[in-house]
């Protein structure tokens, strides 16, 4: 068998924990996913996350990057920007069943989220000397950080993925739906539908110096993909689908789409949309 060809298709970054993401040209590579992802998250007033799995208002918060700041906007609510560099004084939050060090962002961010949401919030920036690692079994004993992702630095799918899916829906009678509701980190053209699930490792040349990504684990879906981008209601439907055909032993039944990805090798390398990917296939 041929090894992977691919290109990379879209970016994204979401730099609050399950708010809309910011969709790119260019992503800096990092120890812990793409520069700035997942660097911020809202919890409640005991420092636990929340995310659109209890909010799906979340998803309405949208995102942008503009010159060393992050801006959020929200229906019926002034932006609320975001210095990159500041950040006020230290907290402790839980992410899944992780306590880590973070740093908390303030009352005016707080009452922003708390007013949006209908719920005591504060938003809380992730504490880079801390070392949250991903599970050591799936990255077969690889320290791969993270900031707030649920477990893994980075997300990789394929837009064939999302066009058999789409498919399946439409038999359903179920309107399309954008990739988005996925989150993923980096889309890919150019491979068959769930060809992400057979690759061990992805290769991209750049001008830097070659950027390796090890495909490391199916991403478990929970209720967040059947939650509308543009207006939080949500459709069981797409996930009524996704389990008759996506349900994954590896994972004890749950639906997966979509791989986590740990760097091996790149670090302050830019990824961009357009690129060529190799990779090998898993043979295992």
């Amino acid at each position: 068998m041929t090894e992977v060809s691919a290109r990379i298709a879209r970016l994204f970054a979401y730099p609050v924990k399950s708010c809309a993401g910011a969709e790119l040209t260019e992503a800096l590579v990092t120890e812990t996913g793409f520069d700035l992802d997942r660097a911020w998250m809202v919890v409640d007033e005991s420092g636990e996350f929340v995310t659109q799995r209890e909010l799906p208002r979340m998803a309405l918060v949208k995102t942008q990057f503009r010159r060393g700041e992050v801006i959020l906007r929200a229906p019926g609510m002034l932006a609320l920007h975001l210095q990159e560099d500041a950040v006020e004084g230290p907290a402790q939050v839980r992410v899944w069943n992780d306590t880590v060090a973070a740093y908390d962002m303030g009352d005016v961010a707080a009452q922003w989220f708390s007013d949006f949401l209908g719920r005591k919030s504060r938003l809380a920036r992730f504490d880079p000397e801390c070392r949250r690692l991903s599970n050591l079994e799936w990255t077969g004993g690889v320290e791969a950080p993270n900031q707030f992702a649920d477990g893994y630095p980075l997300l990789v799918v394929s837009e064939a993925s999302l066009d058999l899916l789409n498919e399946k829906l439409a038999a359903r009678g179920v309107a399309a739906i954008g990739i988005e509701r996925f989150r993923p980190n980096i889309v890919l053209a150019g491979l068959e539908a769930h060809d992400e699930d057979r690759v061990s490792v992805l290769r991209i040349d750049t001008p830097e110096g070659e950027v390796r990504l090890a495909l490391v684990k199916p991403c478990s879906r929970c209720t967040i993909p059947t939650v509308d981008p543009a207006t939080a209601e949500m459709n069981p439907a797409i996930n009524d689908v996704l389990r008759t055909y996506r349900a994954s032993e590896r994972l004890g039944g749950a639906i997966a789409f979509a791989m986590n990805a740990i760097v091996l090798e790149g670090f302050d390398r830019i990824l961009r949309a357009g690129q060529r990917v190799t990779g090998d296939w898993d043979f295992a």
